[in-house]
């Protein structure tokens, strides 16, 4: 009879090695220890969870845009400077100023405002009972948190009324950041300034309108709609006083 080891070494009887797999090892490191590369990726995972948190609650991916010193802390509209367009048109309608209502956010501080010019200096010019009424128009906006820039290059060709063509469009040479004269329509245009985060338009419009005696007499045509292009260097320096303003 034979034996369990002598037929365990016959012919044919393969002996098959052990399969150990790296679960069965025994570990190298000492019990509790990690590997030096599961806690940088440890430290990596952390850091970027911290940063993606500071980057939705602080806006650390972001920087805040530059204030370029501009500040509203008050309303600038009642005492605004249009010394230029004054002279060039006529003197303002000290009762015409709108209530402008100053916007403060943590995001955003905003003011807007109109203007009118008297009116009388234009009736000569006019035909009998017709006159042109001048109205200009302030805004300035503070962005706090987003760079406002490349949307204001974006928007240039953008008003109330469309997308206007690309040669209403002027660009206007050392003026803040960057500076457009948008012709909106015939008596419509428009000067925009973006200087690090601050945006601010001055417009100018010409409106027609007939003041009749009461006797009936037929209105006719009204006047002409000027060409405001001739009133635009007025509306620069305007709008150089009124930046200069904003910084004191």
């Amino acid at each position: 009879m034979i034996s369990e080891p002598e037929m365990a070494g016959e012919i044919g009887a393969v002996e098959t090695p052990e399969i150990v797999s790296d679960l069965d090892r025994s570990p190298t490191s000492p019990p509790g220890s990690r590997s030096p590369w599961l806690w940088a990726l440890g430290g990596m995972v952390a850091a970027s969870a911290f940063w993606a948190a500071a980057v939705f609650h602080f806006g650390l991916g972001s920087p805040r845009p530059d204030a370029r010193g501009y500040h509203l802390d008050h309303d600038p509209c009642p005492s605004v400077q249009l010394a230029s367009i004054e002279s060039a048109i006529a003197p303002r309608d000290s009762a015409s100023l709108t209530d402008s209502g100053l916007l403060k956010d943590p995001a955003l501080d905003q003011v807007q405002c109109f203007v009118s010019l008297q009116p009388e200096t234009n009736a000569k010019q006019s035909k009998p009972g017709w006159f042109l009424y001048y109205t200009v128009g302030i805004t300035v906006e503070q962005h706090k948190k987003a760079d406002p820039r490349a949307e204001f290059e974006a928007r240039r060709r953008v008003t109330d009324l469309g997308v206007v063509p690309e040669d209403s469009v002027k660009a206007v040479m050392h003026l803040g950041d960057k500076a457009y004269l948008v012709t909106r329509s015939l008596g419509d245009t428009e000067l925009r300034v973006v200087d690090g985060g601050t945006v601010l338009s001055l417009s100018l419009s010409a409106v027609p309108h007939y003041e009749g005696d009461g006797t009936g007499d037929k209105i006719g045509d009204g006047p002409d709609t000027p060409d405001l292009s001739s009133y635009q260097p007025a509306m620069i320096n305007d709008m150089r006083d009124l930046m200069a303003s904003l910084k004191r």
